[in-house]
C-alpha cells in the first residue's frame, strides 16, 4: 500500500503530460491534413527516378 503513495501521483503526472502534449499538437494544427500525405505519396510526379 505504501507504493500507491508514489504510483498514483506519478501516473497522474504522466497522464497530465500526455494530455498537455495532445492539446499542444491540436493548437499547432498537427492534424490539419491527415489525408494529404497519404494521397501525395501516390502522386507519380514524386517518383524515385529523376526526370531526364
Amino acid at each position: 500500500m505504501d507504493a500507491l503513495v508514489y504510483l498514483i501521483p506519478t501516473s497522474l503526472a504522466l497522464g497530465g503530460i500526455g494530455l498537455a502534449a495532445f492539446v499542444w499538437s491540436l493548437r499547432h494544427r498537427q492534424y490539419e491534413d491527415p489525408k494529404g500525405d497519404a494521397e501525395r505519396i501516390l502522386n507519380p510526379e514524386w517518383d524515385d527516378h529523376p526526370k531526364p
